[in-house]
């Protein structure tokens, strides 16, 4: 997530991609909001952006790729912008080194807004002369950008965890709608050849597709995700300290680390965006690793399910979407006849495609209405930082 895609043509209509591009541009905003020009710029970790940065660069997508290309006589709003805040588009040239992207203390956050005001006039003043293919890049940068709103989230909460303090986010930020409990019940997947992936219709990354058959074996999955209080029994079980039922290399992180319990967890209370509250047992269980979730599986004697069992299944299974994006056994890898785009914006998923691990659905800081049954994050294994958890799968 942290990981971007280039879309799709876009296929939606003029009036919607204006409100669109209006709702997410404000969205940004309103999630930075409650920071402080401190905490907007504070950076806890390399795989960690500041939230200011998140603003800029997003920006910095739209003015690049729509304004400098499409917007003839167009003057950037500040030529060191392109340094600051490019990502990793190599073809768009050197750029600032991301694990230091916490040293920019200047542009202030009153100097980043200012940016994005003025980006997005100078788009809004362009926008009745703007052929096709700038259109279909503005959509993908509403989904870029959507996907960085997730990140700000997930990102701020790492930030504030370091704080002996432990700031409290905001009361009003977003929180799990969904709460499990009882036994698992186990739904049977389709089993055969099934059709996965994006059908071309609407926007989609295009990791996503292209469309394509694949073959299951019989299985089922869990009907519900797992819970704080399953991994209290896996933690009770001695889950950590057997290793056999962990990855060689997830054994090795456990080690290395000390890692001992999901994420943000401290006694009976763990740490979210409203600050540290008592652990609730029928939550989802959330900010776990791949390495975790796989031993998990194991201990409960069963298994992670493939992402394409996850989508054949999706429409069936309560919280698929909207509490926690659930880890799979299956590996970031391109589908067949996938073709990264031409230019710049063909560096989001190709170079990615090594050492991640697929995760399905969406978490509860994720923009509502931007993932789908064929969205696919992916993250290396160790990563825990993000609202991730776990569905169990079987094979029948």
């Amino acid at each position: 997530m942290g990981q971007q895609s280039t879309a799709t043509a876009t296929a939606t209509a003029p009036d919607a991609l204006l409100d669109l591009f209006a709702t997410t541009r404000a969205e940004s905003v309103a999630r930075a909001a409650p920071l402080s020009d401190a905490e907007a710029t504070i950076q806890s970790m390399p795989d960690a952006s500041p939230a200011k940065w998140h603003l800029a660069h997003t920006t910095w997508f739209l003015e690049t790729f729509i304004l400098r290309d499409f917007v003839e006589g167009y003057e950037p709003f500040d030529a060191a912008y392109a340094y600051l805040f490019n990502s990793y588009y190599d073809a768009e040239g050197d750029r600032h080194a991301r694990p230091r992207r916490g040293m920019l203390a200047r542009p202030s956050l009153e100097d980043v807004l200012a940016y994005r005001t003025h980006v997005d006039a100078a788009i809004m003043a362009a926008w009745p002369t703007l052929p096709v293919r700038a259109r279909d890049l503005i959509e993908l940068g509403c989904h870029h950008e959507a996907q960085h709103q997730e990140l700000l989230l997930t990102d701020i909460l790492h930030a504030f965890a370091q704080n002996p303090l432990e700031p409290v986010y905001s009361a009003a930020a977003p929180h799990p709608p969904y709460a499990v409990s009882g036994p698992v019940n186990w739904i049977v997947g389709p089993a055969g050849v099934v059709e996965i992936g994006h059908d071309g219709r609407g926007f989609a990354f295009d990791c996503e597709g292209p469309g394509h058959k694949v073959y299951l074996h019989p299985h089922a999955l869990a009907d519900r995700l797992v819970t704080n209080r399953d991994w209290q029994e896996f933690i009770d079980d001695g889950g950590y300290r057997r290793p056999d039922l962990w990855l060689s290399d997830g054994w090795a992180w456990v080690v290395a680390d000390a890692i001992d319990a999901p994420l943000y967890w401290k006694g009976d209370t763990a740490f979210g965006l409203h600050g540290r509250q008592p652990r609730d047992s029928v939550a989802a269980v959330r900010h776990i690793s791949f390495y975790e979730a796989d031993a998990f599986a194991r201990w409960a004697g069963v298994r992670l399910p493939t992402e394409f069992e996850w989508e054949a299944s999706a429409g069936s299974l309560s919280g698929a979407f909207g509490e926690v994006w659930q880890w799979t056994a299956s590996a970031f890898l391109p589908y067949p006849g996938f073709r990264v785009a031409d230019g710049a914006v063909g560096e989001y998923n190709g170079k990615f495609m090594s050492g991640q691990m697929v995760l399905r659905g969406s978490s509860v800081a994720t923009p509502p209405g931007t993932s789908r049954m064929t969205t696919r994050n992916f993250f290396p294994p160790h990563t825990r930082w993000q609202f991730a958890g776990l569905r169990l799968a079987k094979d029948v």
